[in-house]
């Protein structure tokens, strides 16, 4: 029998939001309305106790920070994480729990970082860097253990800070101006992944809920880890976390 622990869950609402921001980086633009379905996403990113348990039992490479003493406390989010490394693992908690996990798309993070308000610039509103003076000795050395920031207006831990995200879409800087107006996946191909959110490495550690990143998916960096989500329609077993 497997060791897997099951995700908390939050269940993010259908909805419509105006992705990007007009404002801001140019793959940012243009501005289109998206539509999605309800989904699942999870309430913390994936652990290194969560990570190890999948490692162990599939006999996947440890990670490459495993033994580094600022990154390697169970409770922290697990780093080091390939997109390759993500993909597997959400295949592997697909088969242990019999429920359908994978990586959030861009536009489920962006619309579940903002709670599907483009009023709320960051997840937990419109302060930046500067108005958050509480944060600003926190991150030095690693990332903090998940759970310690509810920055989501919707609940979701560490959106928007502490490490980014590995989002399941190829990056392309126009895809917004092709992309479908409900429920986009990003394109079809690419070179490198989407990525979001905030990472501990840089002098500001924060993002905008707007904002994109990518690197190439083979890639593993210390500050590069996930979150799982879930079709609704996919879960039969799924307790709601609120």
């Amino acid at each position: 029998m497997s060791r897997a622990i099951e995700p908390e869950l939050i269940e993010i609402p259908a909805g419509s939001f105006l992705m990007g921001s007009a404002s801001a980086a140019s793959d940012e633009q243009p501005v289109p309305e998206v539509g999605l379905d309800p989904f699942w996403l999870g309430k913390f990113t994936v652990t290194n106790r969560e990570f190890e348990i999948f490692a162990v039992e599939t006999a996947h490479p440890s990670l490459p920070f495993a033994n580094d003493s600022d990154l390697n406390h169970p409770d922290q989010p697990a780093v080091g994480v390939s997109w390759h490394d993500a993909s597997a693992y959400c295949s592997w908690l697909s088969s242990a729990t019999k429920q359908a996990f994978r990586l959030p798309t861009e536009a489920e993070w962006e619309y579940a970082a903002c709670s599907g308000s483009v009023q709320n610039i960051y997840p937990w509103g419109d302060r930046g860097w500067p108005e958050l003076p509480e944060l600003h000795l926190l991150f030095n050395r690693g990332p903090c253990k998940v759970g310690e920031f509810p920055t989501g207006l919707w609940g979701l831990h560490e959106i928007g800070m502490n490490v980014h995200e590995w989002c399941s879409d190829w990056y392309d800087a126009n895809y917004y101006a092709v992309s479908p107006d409900r429920n986009p996946k990003g394109p079809p191909e690419g070179t490198r992944r989407s990525s979001r959110g905030g990472s501990w490495r840089h002098m500001i550690k924060i993002t905008r809920c707007a904002a994109r990143s990518s690197i190439p998916p083979a890639m593993r960096y210390a500050d590069y880890g996930f979150r799982v989500a879930a079709n609704i329609k996919d879960q039969i077993n799924i307790i709601q976390i609120r």
